[in-house]
């Protein structure tokens, strides 16, 4: 039997809070809900409400595959929409899965994406024309504008509803070269976005990371920001013997945010090409590896800060800045925070750029590489502590046995260790946090009740090994490139030892970490042969991208690279619900109170043919 909203009117909050209508929950990323009908009392009954499954497969004549389901739908208005690997965006009853309608991008047409993480697609924005809802998706060149009923192109926008995202930007530029994973953003009528980029491109202008604006009725141009300065522009003479001339990438693929307050745009701008090695291109390298602040209406530069300086590890700013208030000694500050690869956490005042917490130069190792200039000195937050262990000692070998401690302390020995920003070497050097954080995508989830903000941290390594490239040319943006190797030893056990991902909340307020708690586990290594017999660890920790959110219900949901999705008590960590399933969870949830008078909470898992939405909700009474 169905029960009707009235039953829970207890639960009643306000529209806003019932759905989940931007991604990240609000246009600062909060990842924040104000519905309390599934609490700290009664989580443990939390059910499976219903499936939906992608359908997409490989396809033999494009030569594709679907990758990670990282989606975070949007629910407005009873429908949840969101993107599936192949950048198919779908329509689905938010009550009981049924789809509604899908639109077909033909993102495969154009062969696997150059990129490393392949077919991913992580979520839509939506924007109300009048009394008309609007559904943007940003699929590899195209921006894509669809009506929100029919699923139908809007052909009143740019080319009969999409925008040729390569025409007008600083060169030309390959279209199969250049991708979306994370959606756009809205400020009044513009839509807003960046691109993703191969990381391992290393030619001469490879795609770069032009920032624009588009007209959200029209699809023209609104206006451009250059992460790499062109010439005349502020930042050009931080780029070294003409390299902004040549160099792509800095480009911004992790979600954006808006404070639609005060009409400003925050990005998460990542690495230059060649992400190991820079020798072509000396200096800083404004703006990339920073964030920057601009003003959403015109593209202006309101202020920045660059976080990685000549960057060669891979270090992007993977994640969309959160914009929230805290208290500090007494004064209420709005707050922007990067995540960070490194595992720093950075606290900026949203409007000055002004730290909150002191930020040192502090010296870091020379590279031993010919060519390359490493900068001498890396930014260091004072407060809050690190969230990731950073560095590497052979004291961080793997030790589960003395005899794979030794055997793996070996292999360590044959590679450049130590602490964090050591540069990428010939020899191969290990790096902890490695290239996918530390955080990541999923960002952080803030508690404004308490000033907390909770954060999912991968915490394994790379192997930042340099060989030169096999045919080298003029056009090749590098004397070296990225060579390739495992951090890993005996059939694929880790070099260093557990844990290998954490949850962790941070009081805002005073900067200090509230609770740091071992998330999540790896099945493979339970099972590995080499441990048969051994005492292992309760949590080995589980390495994953995707985030968490929070609910004034007391609670963290979270799966984030685990075979489970969890419910956590966001006072102390504990675990308080857990459902297991056969595949990683591989999004962020969302949650939302569904027309039939239940919440709802989300979350996309697995990859490939195996890629599932799942929702749950508590036993109807």
């Amino acid at each position: 039997m169905k029960v009707s909203a009235c039953a829970w009117l207890c639960c009643a909050v306000s529209l806003h809070a019932q759905q989940w209508a931007v991604h990240g929950g609000d246009a600062g990323q909060s990842k924040y809900s104000a519905l309390t009908q599934i609490n700290t009392s009664n989580v443990k009954n939390l059910k499976l409400a219903w499936t939906w499954k992608t359908g997409e497969v490989p396809l033999e004549q494009f030569k594709t595959r679907p990758g990670s389901f990282e989606t975070s739908p949007l629910m407005i208005d009873g429908v949840l929409y969101l993107s599936t690997p192949y950048s198919n965006v779908v329509a689905l009853d938010a009550q009981t899965g049924k789809a509604l309608w899908t639109y077909d991008t033909k993102a495969y047409e154009g062969g696997q994406p150059a990129s490393g993480v392949g077919f991913v697609h992580r979520g839509l924005a939506a924007w109300r024309d009048g009394g008309k809802l609007r559904i943007f998706m940003n699929s590899r060149a195209r921006l894509i504008c669809l009506d929100a009923e029919t699923g139908k192109p809007v052909v009143t926008f740019g080319d009969n509803g999409a925008v040729n995202l390569v025409s007008g930007l600083r060169w030309e530029t390959d279209p199969k070269r250049y991708t979306n994973t994370s959606p756009p953003v809205l400020y009044k009528n513009l839509v807003i976005l960046g691109n993703g980029v191969g990381d391992r491109l290393t030619y001469k202008k490879d795609p770069p990371g032009d920032v624009r604006a588009f007209d959200a009725k029209t699809g023209k141009v609104a206006w451009t920001f250059h992460t790499v300065p062109m010439k005349g522009e502020p930042g050009f003479e931080t780029w070294e013997q003409g390299s902004a001339e040549f160099t792509g990438h800095a480009n911004v693929w992790a979600p954006f945010t808006v404070d639609t307050a005060r009409g400003l745009v925050y990005l998460p701008v990542s690495t230059p090409s060649n992400d190991y090695y820079g020798g072509r291109r000396p200096g800083e390298g404004l703006y990339a590896d920073s964030i920057v602040c601009l003003e959403a209406t015109t593209g202006k530069l309101k202020w920045y800060r660059q976080l990685v300086h000549h960057g060669l590890w891979d270090y992007d700013m993977p994640s969309p800045p959160i914009l929230v208030t805290i208290d500090v000694h007494g004064v209420k500050t709005d707050v922007a925070v990067q995540l960070t690869k490194m595992g720093f956490v950075y606290v900026f005042d949203r409007v000055t750029g002004k730290p909150i917490w002191d930020i040192e130069e502090r010296k870091v190792p020379e590279s031993d590489v010919p060519g390359e200039q490493a900068w001498p000195t890396q930014p260091f937050p004072v407060k809050p502590l690190p969230l990731a262990d950073q560095g590497v000692t052979l004291d961080d070998a793997f030790d589960l046995t003395p005899e794979l401690k030794k055997e793996a302390q070996a292999e360590m020995m044959k590679y450049r260790i130590g602490p964090l920003f050591t540069p990428p070497s010939i020899r191969g050097t290990l790096m902890r946090p490695g290239s996918i954080g530390g955080a990541n995508w999923g960002g952080g989830a803030f508690d404004p009740d308490t000033g907390l903000l909770y954060v999912k941290t991968s915490n394994n390594g790379s192997l930042a090994k340099l060989r030169h490239p096999a045919e080298p040319t003029d056009e090749i943006d590098a004397e070296y490139t990225t060579g390739g190797g495992s951090f890993d030893f005996h059939d694929h056990l880790p070099l260093l030892k557990p844990p290998y991902g954490y949850l962790s909340a941070i009081n805002l307020n005073t900067g200090e970490i509230a609770w740091h708690e071992v998330f999540g586990d790896m099945p493979r290594l339970r099972s590995h042969p080499a441990l048969q017999g051994v005492k292992l660890p309760e949590k080995f920790g589980a390495s994953g991208a995707a985030g968490a959110i929070v609910t004034k219900g007391g609670l963290v949901f979270i799966g984030s690279g685990d075979q489970a999705v969890h419910a956590i008590d966001k006072s102390n960590g504990a675990d308080l619900w857990t459902f297991p399933i056969n595949r990683v969870v591989s999004g962020t949830p969302v949650t939302y109170m569904g027309k039939d008078g239940l919440q709802y909470v989300v979350v996309a898992t697995g990859a490939g043919t195996d890629a599932v939405l799942m929702a749950f909700s508590l036993p109807v009474k």
